[in-house]
């Protein structure tokens, strides 16, 4: 892509009454850190509200934008975070300038959510039919408000083509980070991560945690043994040999683990091989049987029988979906 034809990708946030500050602040914080490797910003960010004119937040103070309602107009990507104030959120209702203004911007432009942003979005009906999400605590709320819309609510964030909803703030880092990674390929998306210092993946299909127990705090912890895997993930690891490196017992280690991660040590090792795999898919040209290995699954006939189990998609139909260079939004961009 030449320097003469490149535009940014052009996001829009819509700051609502009662907005959450911490949720605003998370488009703009994780698009302003997506970067080429020369260091140009591949994303312009504004925040707008309805009027042009100052909103409340839910913390005690107002913010001024310095955009009104028409910046959803040249939006590529309209970005709705936790609206507390809006009457969507109270019975489903909304206000038709603002109802019509979304449906005309889901014409042109993706939209997304933050926490109960999806409230507003299924009062315009644009997620009848559609899978969405939203905070765990107010799915039932949701649900008695939009039966229409195929609500998963034990997930982190929903990725539906043009529209993608998630749920609490932390998931909408997640979410963006999601879309960094889709538009311009996980090397952009861990660049941004490391300047936001947040994980670079987590996959949108996991589960919330709802009043999930904090781990008991103890002088040990699995961390060290976490990051030994990741270093060896192309070798073979076997249980007791990781029991051994953090210095438990195999019952203590494995107990430790779940409370750790939520999960058992294989389900983990398994997960970080997909990551692995996918990243490598998306970032190189290696045959898929050297991904296999690269990955620690041994064999490309391995590595197909978990991708398709955790993703529905062969290697190959991976690759060829999220090579960032075949993105529609990157033809867009170009234009």
């Amino acid at each position: 892509m030449s320097a003469e034809r490149f535009r940014p990708h052009r996001v829009t946030v819509l700051a609502l009454e009662e907005v959450t500050p911490f949720d605003l602040g998370i488009a703009e914080r994780v698009f302003a850190a997506a970067k080429d490797s020369t260091g140009r910003c591949l994303y312009e960010v504004v925040t707008c509200t309805m009027d042009g004119e100052p909103v409340s937040t839910n913390a005690g103070y107002r913010i001024h934008p310095t955009h009104g309602i028409e910046s959803l107009d040249w939006a590529d990507t309209v970005v709705i975070p936790t609206p507390n104030g809006s009457p969507a959120i109270q019975d489903g209702s909304l206000q038709p300038p603002l109802s019509q203004k979304l449906i005309s911007a889901a014409d042109e432009s993706r939209l997304v959510t933050i926490c109960t942003g999806s409230f507003v979005l299924a009062a315009t009906g644009l997620l009848n039919g559609r899978p969405a999400t939203t905070h765990w605590a107010y799915t039932r709320h949701f649900r008695a408000l939009f039966p229409d819309v195929e609500l998963r609510p034990d997930v982190l964030y929903v990725d539906d083509d043009a529209i993608l909803t998630s749920a609490g703030g932390a998931a909408g880092l997640d979410l963006c980070l999601h879309i960094v990674r889709r538009d311009y390929g996980s090397e952009v998306a861990n660049r941004a991560s490391r300047s936001c210092v947040v994980p670079p993946w987590r996959e949108g299909n996991q589960a919330q945690f709802v009043e999930a127990p904090v781990p008991e705090v103890t002088g040990s912890t699995t961390g060290p043994t976490r990051q030994w895997i990741l270093d060896h993930l192309a070798e073979p690891v076997a249980l007791p040999d990781l029991a051994r490196h953090a210095r438990m017992s195999v019952r203590t280690f494995t107990r430790r683990f779940r409370d750790e991660t939520g999960m058992s040590p294989a389900q983990w090792i398994l997960q970080q091989r997909v990551t692995r795999a996918r990243h490598l898919l998306e970032s190189t040209g290696l045959p898929v049987d050297q991904v296999a290995i690269d990955a620690g699954f041994g064999s490309g006939t391995t590595l197909r029988q978990h991708m398709r189990a955790a993703l529905g998609v062969s290697p190959g139909v991976y690759r060829r979906a999220f090579r960032h260079e075949d993105s529609d939004f990157a033809e867009r961009r170009a234009n």
